[in-house]
């Protein structure tokens, strides 16, 4: 089994990584910021064994990246959502997007990002290139791009 940890680093990068860089854990996070905050709904968008997700939830919750709040009673279930600080971890995957769309996307972006207000694309460094406005986490919003159709259609 693959450590997780990185023990003697005095680097933030390695402890960033200790927290998120396990596999499916950008994967879920993702997830939650498209709004598959229940469990089976990601379980069934990443296709990740059920205790696998499970684990890195619970994970999520216990560093304060996610908030577990329950919907229903009975039977007793959970959605997920960010906090702050998992909210800050919104230009990290948009910059894993970006790489992943230039060097990893052969029929074009899978996910474009767009500006709620204006509808305009984002760029590589969150600037709405309709309104020129610098983007937030509040301000985007993913809709299916040209790589999507691709791959639906193979």
């Amino acid at each position: 089994m693959l450590r997780n940890d990185y023990p003697g680093q005095n680097c933030s990068a390695a402890a960033t990584l200790e927290l998120i860089g396990e596999r499916w854990t950008l994967l879920i996070i993702r997830d939650v910021l498209s709004g598959a905050r229940r469990f089976d709904q990601m379980q069934r968008s990443m296709g990740v064994a059920r205790n696998v997700l499970a684990g890195r939830l619970d994970r999520l919750v216990e560093e304060g990246i996610l908030e577990r709040r329950p919907y229903s009673m009975n039977p007793p279930r959970d959605e997920y959502f960010l906090t702050e600080k998992g909210l800050d971890l919104w230009p990290v995957l948009v910059a894993l997007i970006s790489w992943g769309d230039k060097h990893a996307a052969p029929d074009g972006p899978p996910v474009v990002i767009v500006h709620k207000e204006c509808g305009g694309r984002m760029n590589d460094r969150r600037i709405c290139e309709r309104c020129g406005k610098q983007m937030t986490v509040r301000d985007a919003r993913g809709v299916p791009g040209p790589g999507a159709v691709a791959q639906a259609a193979a």
